[in-house]
């Protein structure tokens, strides 16, 4: 689908969704407040880029880099957080 500026729409892909070395931007993120305060607090806010880095052996958690800084969150939480693809 396209916009009136052709530009193409991306359609918004959960974080846990990502491959390894994958990258986006961060949209939305559900949960209750205090879920969505604990992430803002880590930097997880709408216009980031996010980088999935990799996944534990057993898949989680995974570890994100955020603005420069090296983090781990559950997948449960990541399939939260909603990205366009870049």
């Amino acid at each position: 689908m396209t916009h009136a500026t052709g530009r193409t729409q991306r359609q918004s892909h959960k974080l846990s969704d990502l491959a390894p070395g994958g990258c986006g931007i961060i949209r939305r993120v559900l949960g209750e407040s205090r879920f969505a305060r604990r992430l803002m607090e880590l930097g997880l806010v709408p216009g980031t880029r996010v980088e999935l880095i990799r996944r534990a052996p057993m898949g989680d958690p995974i570890e994100l880099l955020v603005r420069g800084t090296h983090f781990s969150i559950r997948d449960s939480e990541a399939a939260r957080i909603y990205v366009d693809p870049v």
